[in-house]
C-alpha cells in the first residue's frame, strides 16, 4: 500500500522514536488528532506499527529493542528523571537497583552519594556505582543475558531476597492504564517481583513511551509502588489510579530554554 507523505513520516518518526504520542504529531503535522489517529489505524492495519493508548509505538509485545538502541533512546528524559530521583535517595542507603537503562541512568546520578550499598542484577550498574565513595555495590548471580549482560532467575531471586533494603530503583516495559506493570520476559518479571517484595520503599521509573506500551508479562501492580518517577504528565486515564493506590507522583519536565 501507498502512504501519504504525512504517513510516511510518521511511521519514520515512530521506528526512531519507539513511541509519539497523538497530540505530540498533531501539533508537528499542524491537524487534527483525529486526523493522526486515522493515520495511526490505518498504519496499524497494514501492521506496520502498534496503536497504543494516546499515540503509536514502533515495539513488539513480545520482543524489546536492543539494549544498544535503548540506551540512546529518550536519553535526556532519562537522565532528568534519575536526576529527579536522586534527589529521594539519602546518603547511607541502601538500595536495590534492576535493569533497564533508566535504572543506569539512576545509577550515575547518584555518583555524588556516599556510603550506599546497592544490590543488583545489572552488571552495567555495578560497574558503575562501584567506585563511589564509601561504598558497597553487590552484584546477585544467576543467568546472564547476552543481549544486555542482565542476570536472572531462579539463583538471582534466592539471592535477592536475603536482603531488605531501603529503596528500590526499578525500570519497566510498560504500564498500563488500570495500573499493571508489564515487562517482556518471564524470568525478568519475577526477579524484579522479588526486588518489590524486599524493598521497604519502592520507586519505579519510566519515561513517557512507556504508558500503555504493548508489553507480554505481568510485572506487579502500581498499588505496589512507593512512588512514580517521569518525564511528562501521565496520561489522564491513570490519574485516578494513582490516586486510588497512594503513589506519589514526580514530573521531571523539562525546563523551558534548556539547549
Amino acid at each position: 500500500m501507498i502512504f501519504n507523505p504525512r504517513q510516511q513520516e510518521l511511521l519514520e518518526w515512530v521506528q526512531r522514536a519507539g513511541h509519539v504520542s497523538v497530540d505530540e504529531l498533531a501539533h508537528h503535522f499542524g491537524v487534527t488528532p483525529q486526523t493522526i489517529r486515522r493515520d495511526i489505524n490505518q498504519l496499524a492495519d497494514e501492521r506496520k506499527l502498534h496503536r497504543v493508548h494516546g499515540g503509536a509505538s514502533a515495539h513488539s509485545s513480545v520482543e524489546n529493542v536492543e539494549y544498544s538502541a535503548r540506551k540512546v533512546l529518550n536519553i535526556d528524559a532519562k537522565e532528568r528523571i534519575a536526576k529527579l530521583v536522586a534527589e529521594h535517595i539519602p546518603n547511607h542507603a541502601s538500595v536495590f537497583m534492576n535493569l533497564g537503562t533508566t535504572s543506569e541512568a539512576v545509577a550515575r546520578a547518584l555518583q555524588h552519594h556516599i556510603g550506599l550499598r546497592v544490590i543488583t542484577n545489572n552488571p552495567h550498574i555495578a560497574m558503575t556505582m562501584c567506585h563511589y565513595a564509601d561504598s558497597e555495590v553487590i552484584l546477585a548471580g544467576g543467568v546472564m543475558r547476552a543481549k544486555d549482560n542482565g542476570i536472572c532467575g531462579e539463583a538471582t531471586i534466592e539471592f535477592i531476597r536475603q536482603f531488605r533494603v531501603d529503596y528500590a530503583v526499578l525500570g519497566v516495559a510498560c504500564i498500563e492504564m488500570d495500573g499493571t506493570l508489564r515487562d517482556f520476559e518471564m524470568r525478568e518479571t519475577r526477579t524484579s517481583e522479588a526486588i518489590i517484595a524486599q524493598a521497604r520503599n519502592v520507586f519505579l521509573v519510566v519515561d513517557h513511551t512507556k504508558f500503555g506500551r504493548p508489553s507480554l508479562v505481568q510485572m506487579g501492580h502500581l498499588r505496589q509502588i512507593t512512588a512514580l518517577f517521569t518525564d511528562q504528565a501521565v496520561p489522564e486515564a491513570l490519574l485516578p489510579v494513582l490516586e486510588e493506590t497512594g503513589t506519589e507522583l514526580y514530573v521531571a519536565e523539562e525546563l523551558l530554554g534548556a539547549s
